[in-house]
């Protein structure tokens, strides 16, 4: 069964209503784990080590599986997905592929985040418990999010949703939903553990990455080609993370007196990652299929993929404004106002939008010019700019409003 044209199916105003219907239900949703992060204030105040892995294992998350709807989705377009979990089928290679990259890069983000906390100063975690922490919560609820994601990519395929609409929110709403109480509950079990059972489980993860290096020696073309591509982007985008995580605990007391501001974090990484994910998705599809140019400069065919993601965040951003400070004030939570909320999350919201749109369109069009699939590179390089950008420009809005 082939998925027609991103223009064949509907019109652009369908189109522009998935998504858009898509992006409320996981903004709702993401807000459930704003609410969580704001009511565990008091844990990130004890281990603020946690505030450094929090946005990169949220990333990875949605990097990892988003990458994987987005392959998914292409796949069908194009018509060669079908529903088999065989060893050499092109699900069952995409998800050996999607959980390698998952452990290493968990793996990576555990040494990136001891060694950013050295040099600023966070000492509340060693290396052993960054480690332990980062791969058991990565690699948990790596799982879990790839399953949903699964899930969602056979119901489109099945009901012939277009996946490029429903992916991207889908998968980071349910790695918000999923990553942050896992990572703070693996915390505070493994930091209570016995030192001598946290070294046997630090040895486990040790063999555990070589077993996997002697794997990736012998396993099929498809699996090492699609792990090739994807971990050594995904390395250096998971070092833009851990910044974007050092950069708010710096900050955290701003963000603790007003936990309305905790609240927000989540759901507003989310939502930039959401449209910067359909955006991603939809270009790599058009790509594929011939009918979007891959010049230097956008031609026209780009610019209704530009306008449906400023009319997103044009919906988006106030509404989480308002929801960040509504749930604080029903938590009996600080928060700046209603207006400076508002005007903080629309404001910052735009601008990054504005960058987002420029990065996706040149990190598509560039791997597709060089014969790299842009399925593998626009939602990594998307969701970490929106990390890091994110992190700068909320921040930035942050001491301008208030």
């Amino acid at each position: 069964m082939v998925i027609v044209n991103l223009v064949g199916v509907g019109s652009f105003s369908r189109l522009f209503f998935v998504g858009l219907g898509a992006l409320l239900i996981s903004t709702v949703t993401a807000s459930v784990a704003g609410i969580y992060l704001g009511s565990a204030s008091s844990i990130l105040e004890l281990l603020p080590g946690l505030m450094v892995l929090l946005p990169p294992l949220l990333n990875m998350r949605g990097c990892i599986s988003g990458v994987l709807a987005s392959r998914l989705s292409s796949s069908m377009h194009l018509g060669e997905f079908e529903v088999s979990f065989a060893r050499d089928s092109l699900l069952g290679e995409n998800i050996r592929a999607s959980l390698v990259s998952t452990i290493v890069v968990a793996a990576v983000l555990g040494v990136f985040a001891d060694i950013m906390s050295r040099l600023v100063g966070i000492g509340s975690l060693d290396f052993i418990d960054f480690m332990n922490i980062s791969v058991v919560s990565g690699v948990l609820s790596g799982l879990v999010v790839m399953a949903i994601t699964l899930i969602v990519a056979v119901l489109s395929y099945r009901y012939r949703i277009d996946l490029d609409m429903v992916g991207a929110p889908t998968v980071t709403t349910s790695g918000d939903l999923v990553t942050l109480p896992i990572l703070i509950g693996s915390a505070l079990i493994i930091t209570a553990l016995d030192p001598l059972l946290k070294n046997v489980l630090f040895g486990a993860i040790i063999l555990l990455l070589v077993g996997l290096a002697i794997y990736l020696w012998k396993v099929t073309d498809q699996v090492r080609t699609i792990s090739r591509e994807t971990i050594p982007l995904l390395i250096p985008l998971a070092f833009m993370g851990i910044v974007a995580g050092t950069m708010y605990t710096t900050d955290l007391d701003r963000f603790v007196t007003f936990a309305a501001l905790l609240i927000l974090i989540t759901p507003f990484v989310g939502g930039c990652g959401s449209i910067g994910g359909i955006l991603c998705s939809r270009l790599a599809t058009g790509m594929h299929m011939g009918s979007i140019a891959t010049d230097v400069v956008p031609k026209k065919d780009v610019m209704p993929y530009f306008f449906t993601s400023y009319g997103y965040a044009a919906v988006l951003f106030p509404l989480l404004g308002l929801m960040a400070h509504s749930a604080a004030l029903l938590l009996g939570l600080s928060s700046p106002g209603l207006l400076e909320i508002v005007c903080i999350s629309a404001g910052s919201g735009f601008i990054l939008i504005s960058m987002v749109n420029i990065i996706a369109y040149a990190t598509a069009a560039m791997s597709f010019r060089y014969g790299l699939d842009p399925d593998n590179f626009g939602i990594p390089v998307i969701t970490s700019t929106i990390d890091f950008l994110g992190a700068v420009i909320l921040i930035s809005v942050v001491s301008l409003v208030l």
